[in-house]
């Protein structure tokens, strides 16, 4: 299977399988769309890398992989629908007789934002939260972008009254603060609150949180 040869590996399977799903594991047992992989390739790569069991169902049960095919549909995933495209490792491990379950690796990306091209033909970057693939905000994805873009000729920061009235907002909320409130609160336009908000973010002065019940982001304090 894609020239991978299976070594003995139930037990290491079944450790990986009783910390479930998580924020750098995933399970896939039916593997037939390679733009949902895709997602999953892209939250990792932007997130901290992670893994995908494939052959594993939802519950934790060891099925197996059902055919090579499923093996090369993760390789599509990270090579023709993400961008860039991203680098994974595959490991084959036996887990019974026939019964073969492959560990794909996708590093943390060198560069962010690893993006999926959806079926209508937009872009759009990928977070992991938690066992879940959520759209990243517009704002991480800037930020991302500016990181990627940094050198160390640019020129630092210069925390003017306008970032520090964001500072002064996002520390001083009494819950964690939705982007979209932030240009109100300090009574500036929404465009250059944004364009600075990212640049702060960038820099990691302010950072975000996710709640889970609105499937939103929220700006915090850095830690």
């Amino acid at each position: 299977m894609k020239d991978l040869k299976a070594v003995k590996g139930r037990y290491l399977i079944q450790r990986l399988i009783e910390q479930g799903e998580h924020e750098q594991q995933d399970f896939k047992f039916a593997i037939s769309d390679a733009r949902k992989i895709a997602r999953s390739v892209s939250a990792f790569a932007n997130n901290s890398g992670g893994c995908l069991l494939i052959g594993v169902k939802d519950n934790g049960a060891i099925a197996g992989v059902r055919n090579e095919e499923d093996v090369y549909v993760v390789e599509q995933a990270a090579q023709m629908c993400c961008e860039p495209a991203q680098p994974i490792t595959f490991e084959a491990f036996k887990c019974d007789p026939g019964v073969i379950v492959i560990r794909a690796t996708v590093p943390r990306a060198a560069e962010r934002p690893v993006r999926v091209r959806e079926a209508d033909g937009r872009l759009r970057a990928y977070y992991r939260v938690a066992d879940e693939n959520i759209a990243a905000h517009p704002l991480m994805v800037r930020a991302w972008m500016l990181q990627a873009d940094a050198s160390p000729s640019d020129e630092p920061l210069m925390l003017d009254g306008f970032a520090q009235e964001i500072l002064a907002a996002v520390r001083g909320a009494d819950e964690p603060l939705d982007p979209s409130q932030l240009p109100i609160m300090i009574h500036r336009s929404a465009a250059a609150t944004s364009a600075l908000a990212a640049r702060l973010l960038a820099l990691g002065l302010i950072s975000f949180t996710f709640h889970a019940p609105s499937h939103s982001f929220r700006l915090i304090p850095a830690e």
